[in-house]
This record gives structure tokens, C-alpha cells and sequence, in this order.
């Protein structure tokens, strides 16, 4: 450690001692990384539980499969309206006070869902739900710009998001338990899912709180010598992507380039969310018993747990993103289309396309989310990765309530899915377009 530490100024901008790089970010990721991973899976066990809730929720508060669309959805639109402020605050005030604020509200109102009773008193709930959480996720893809170099972004963003599928891998089958609990002390089966699901976010707050730290040079827990690697590693790569371009947040705000990207991530999150809202519904069509639900709606996601990592390290070693992404998109389209040719008829050959669609649909956010945070700094940073989220979750709520339309419309669940290929479709014509245009007009 003593060579390391006297490695020069230079030596460290550029990269410094292969050791002391290594145990750093060693040292960052696994300090970090299980906290911030903790708590998306938090935000994604309560964003997505509804889905498995509607199974008695639906029936007992006689909800359309347009109505229940709608209402999980609507959650985007209070997502919306919070994201860019509360990305801004957290820019301000530090990752550790913010992300335990957000966490303890969403967690609060996440258990109040139980006690709905109508459909707009769901659409309200939903509502105040996507105000609290959001800013967790642009937040946190702000918060790894602060403490991982380029370099390692897209692995860790996998890894942190793998932290979402995990969950939903884990919590359609602890689902299905909660749902077993029907009855007890008066309470429907739906309703205790709810309320014992929203206990994991207020303790994580708490864990939070305790353990992040916002800026390298605050950080205790690493050697002097790693701080000063680290911090000026990073202070390079900021300074080398200003000199190209400083962006402001106004001018963030109009970037073609920033739109195009907001577009590409509506068209993801139409068939990520569409499918996320309604996959115990679709397992429940295959002729899945009730007691099976949760666990076979937890096979296409443990797929694409380990597609999201291999894919997110494969882009980090190569350097690319754009044809990743774009990639992972077109797979989202093909798996989608397949499911509308084999039908409800053949469960088990359902089931595979769902897997390859899940698969495609989870290894998307690591490769794109690069791209922003690659060019971004600061406010811009900031405001830019809150801008692209917020907006582009606009289609977590149009692909949901789009696929209850197309099946209440039709009865058909290959018509209700083939409408959600058409957003990841386009996506990834978009961003190869990007790719294009910004290669010859630099």
C-alpha cells in the first residue's frame, strides 16, 4: 500500500496503481452497493405488489381489468410531478437524508393501500405513492456518478437493479403466503400483503440513514490514500466531459438528445410495467392454480436477474452501450410478438417467451442508463437523469392501462401483450438513431 500511496498526481487521474484501484472500488461496492440494492428492492417490492394484490383486490372491489391498469399506473403520474424537484433537493441536501426521507413516506403510504375501498380511493393512493417514492431511482443513478467511475457504472447500475428483480423473483411468492392470511383479524388476504410489505422500506430508512455517506472525501471507512484516488479520478473524468460540453439544467431541458432519450425510455417502460402489473394475472390465464401463481410468476424474472448482470459487465468490458441497449429492446419486441403467436393454448411455450421478454426487458436499464449519466455533471446531472426518468414512467402508466383497455376490449390476452411491443420496438429504432446521428454531428 506504501507504492500506492505515492503514486503521483497524475499517476492517479489517469488511473493510478492497478492495486490501490482495485481495492477501493472493492472497498466502495461493497459498502455501498448492499444498501442502495436494499433499498430498490424496497421501492420495487411496493411499486409492483399490486399486481399480485389484484388477485384478491380486484374481485372484492370490482375493478375492470381497464380500471386496475389505470390505478397501478397512476402512480406515474405522482412520480412525475415529484421526480425533478426532489432529484434537485437530494442534489442539495445529500443522498443519505433524502433517500431515508423518500423511503420512510413511501413505505407509510405503501401500507395505507390496504385500506382502499373504491377505485378512485385507489387512483388516490397510487397517486401518493409515486409522489413520495419519487426520486429514489434518478437519485440514486446520481449518487453512483459521485462514487464510481465510467468505468464501472453499467455493472454496478446491474447490480443495483438486479435488486428489483430480485424482488421480483421474492416477492410474488412471499405474495401469495400474505394472500393465505385471509381473514385473520378481519382483514382481507390483499390487505395484509400491503401492510407486511410496506415494513421492509421503514426499517431500510433506518439502515440508510446509518450506513451511506454522501461524498468520497466524507468517507472514514476508506484509507486516506483511497480517497484522494477516488476523489481526484473522479474530478477528471468530470472535468475532461465539461471541457467537451458544460451543460446547464435549461439547456438540459431543451436537448433534442435528452428528449430522444425520455422517448426511449416511454417505449421501455410501456412493456416493463405492462407486464409487471399484469404477470400474475397473465400466469393465472395459463391455468396456473392460485397457489402456484406467485412462484411461476417469479420464473421469468430470476431469467432476467442473470441476463441484467452478464449483459451490464458485457457492456462494461466492451465500452459500448447504445447497440446494448437497443439490443435488449428488440429482444422485448420479438419475446412480446412470440407470445401472441403461441397463445394462452400452450402454457409451457408461453412461459419460455415470457422468460426471453424478461430477459430482454431487464438488461435495457443498465446499458441505457449509462448513456445520461456519461455526459451529464452536477445540476445538470441531476435534473437530467430525474427529467428522462419521470417523463419516460409515463409509460409505466400507459402500457398498464392500455393492455386493460385492449383485454377488456377483446377478451384476448396475445392481443392485450402484442400491443405492449409495439413501445420497445420503436425505443430501439430511436436510440440506434441517436447513436447515428450523434456519430456525425458531434
Amino acid at each position: 500500500m506504501a507504492a500506492d500511496a505515492a503514486a503521483t498526481p497524475v499517476d492517479i487521474a489517469v488511473g493510478g496503481s492497478g492495486q490501490l484501484e482495485r481495492e477501493t472500488m472493492r472497498r466502495v461496492t461493497m459498502r455501498l452497493l448492499p444498501v442502495l440494492a436494499l433499498g430498490y428492492f424496497c421501492a420495487s417490492l411496493d411499486r409492483a405488489n399490486v399486481g399480485m394484490a389484484a388477485i384478491g383486490m380486484s374481485p372484492d372491489l370490482g375493478f375492470s381489468n381497464a380500471q386496475f391498469g389505470f390505478g397501478a399506473g397512476v402512480f406515474f403520474l405522482g412520480y412525475l410531478i415529484a421526480e425533478i424537484p426532489s432529484n434537485l433537493v437530494l442534489n442539495r441536501t445529500g443522498a443519505r437524508l433524502w433517500l431515508s426521507r423518500i423511503l420512510i413516506t413511501w413505505g407509510i403510504i405503501s401500507g395505507l393501500t390496504a385500506f382502499v375501498w373504491n377505485a378512485w380511493s385507489f387512483y388516490g393512493i397510487r397517486f401518493l405513492l409515486g409522489l413520495a417514492e419519487a426520486g429514489f431511482f434518478p437519485g440514486v443513478l446520481l449518487y453512483i456518478t459521485w462514487w464510481f467511475p465510467a468505468r464501472y457504472r453499467s455493472r454496478n447500475i446491474a447490480l443495483f437493479m438486479a435488486a428489483g428483480v430480485m424482488s421480483g423473483i421474492l416477492g410474488p411468492p412471499i405474495g401469495g403466503l400474505l394472500l393465505e392470511l385471509h381473514g385473520l383479524l378481519g382483514l382481507a388476504g390483499w390487505q395484509w400483503l400491503f401492510i407486511i410489505e410496506a415494513l421492509p422500506s421503514i426499517v431500510t430508512c433506518v439502515i440508510i440513514w446509518r450506513l451511506l455517506t454522501d461524498r468520497p472525501n466524507q468517507a472514514d471507512w476508506l484509507a486516506p490514500e483511497q480517497k484522494a484516488w477516488l476523489t481526484t479520478r473522479l474530478d477528471a473524468e468530470r472535468t475532461r466531459r465539461e471541457s467537451l460540453r458544460k451543460h446547464s439544467l435549461g439547456a438540459v431541458m431543451r436537448s433534442p438528445m435528452m428528449w430522444l432519450l425520455t422517448l426511449v425510455e416511454f417505449g421501455h417502460e410501456i412493456a416493463g410495467y405492462g407486464l409487471a402489473f399484469f404477470m400474475p394475472l397473465i400466469v393465472k390465464g395459463l391455468g396456473v392454480a392460485t397457489a402456484w401463481i406467485g412462484a411461476v410468476t417469479a420464473i421469468p424474472a430470476l431469467f432476467g436477474f442473470a441476463a441484467m448482470i452478464s449483459w451490464g459487465y458485457h457492456s462494461d468490458r466492451t465500452g459500448e452501450r447504445t447497440w446494448h441497449a437497443a439490443g435488449a429492446l428488440l429482444l422485448v419486441a420479438a419475446g412480446l410478438m412470440t407470445c401472441t403467436l403461441i397463445g394462452s393454448g400452450r402454457p409451457v411455450l408461453m412461459m419460455v417467451a415470457l422468460c426471453v421478454t424478461i430477459m430482454g426487458n431487464q438488461s435495457v436499464a443498465p446499458c441505457f442508463w449509462s448513456i445520461p449519466s456519461s455526459v451529464l455533471t452536477g445540476t445538470a446531472a441531476a435534473g437530467g437523469l430525474a427529467m428522462i426518468n419521470s417523463l419516460g414512467n409515463l409509460g409505466g402508466w400507459f402500457g398498464p392501462w392500455m393492455y386493460g383497455l385492449v383485454k377488456d376490449a377483446t377478451t384476448s390476452t396475445s392481443a392485450a401483450l402484442f400491443s405492449l411491443a409495439v413501445g420497445p420496438l420503436v425505443s430501439a429504432i430511436m436510440l440506434l438513431a441517436l447513436r447515428h446521428n450523434a456519430r456525425h454531428n458531434p
